[in-house]
């Protein structure tokens, strides 16, 4: 159903638009880590960089570097350590790369704890999981420190981290093509009173990303001789971790 809309500030909304679609066509990514309760005061692992190694291309998150205490996010309790933006596909690997500062403090008394590998290339965790255009993901790394902490005959202790990744899609997404292709236009998806949009890129493109799940009414507003108008669908599903594929809208 097309309708004519009157007001002229229309053309605000899409040049407004026009900037949210630079990683549209990317996958989003947050890392997070947790701990299974420990024997010990404190364990505390420097954190320098994550890695992301997927079937085409390497990609490092943004990461603030510095010390976390595994024991201070237990019990159910996360802490977010990285963020970014990936191409589509499949994530083979995550790559938590350490600094020298790992600790475990026992009984009052700190220890330094050895961790060659994971200061060169990276503490590798299997992942092996397909990301698809505009879902975001998350990845809680379920760090068990008890295992994790060994003492060597020598009273000192070593890292030898086991740790089980837990991933669940946290959004879905809405792709489409309007035609004619080139044409100004701006794609809204609104349900439950709370609205998110994608601007058409010059092919006639566009996907609308980090969609919780629900029912949407998708408009499509544009211009064109006989003013600001808009195209309106009812009723498109969209499911956590999937992208809802509405086809060739014409205008």
């Amino acid at each position: 159903m097309k309708r004519v809309i009157y007001f002229s500030g229309l053309i605000l909304l899409f040049s407004g638009m026009l900037s949210c679609s630079k990683d549209s066509d990317k996958s989003t990514l947050h890392i997070s880590l947790t701990d299974a309760p420990g024997l010990f005061d404190a364990v505390n692992i420097d954190i320098q960089g994550i890695a992301i190694i997927s079937d085409h291309d390497s990609v490092m998150l943004n990461v603030t570097p510095g010390i976390v205490n595994l024991l201070n996010f237990s019990n159910g309790i996360d802490t977010l350590i990285g963020t970014g933006s990936l191409e589509p596909g499949t994530v083979q690997q995550i790559r938590l790369i350490l600094g020298s500062a790992n600790t475990v403090t026992v009984d009052g008394a700190t220890y330094a704890l050895s961790t060659p590998s994971a200061e060169q290339s990276g503490l590798k965790l299997q992942v092996h999981k397909t990301f698809e255009a505009g879902v975001e993901y998350s990845i809680l790394l379920d760090f068990d420190a008890n295992q994790s902490i060994v003492k060597q005959g020598s009273g000192s202790y070593k890292l030898k981290p086991v740790i089980r990744t837990i991933d669940t899609a946290i959004s879905g997404s809405i792709k489409g093509t309007v035609t004619p292709a080139g044409t100004l236009a701006t794609v809204m998806a609104t349900a439950d009173g709370v609205s998110y949009s994608a601007p058409v890129n010059p092919d006639g493109n566009f996907l609308i990303r980090g969609l919780p799940a629900g029912t949407y009414f998708i408009s499509v507003f544009y211009s064109n001789d006989s003013g600001y108008l808009s195209v309106d669908i009812e009723n498109v599903a969209v499911t956590i971790g999937k992208t809802t594929q509405i086809g060739t809208i014409i205008l």
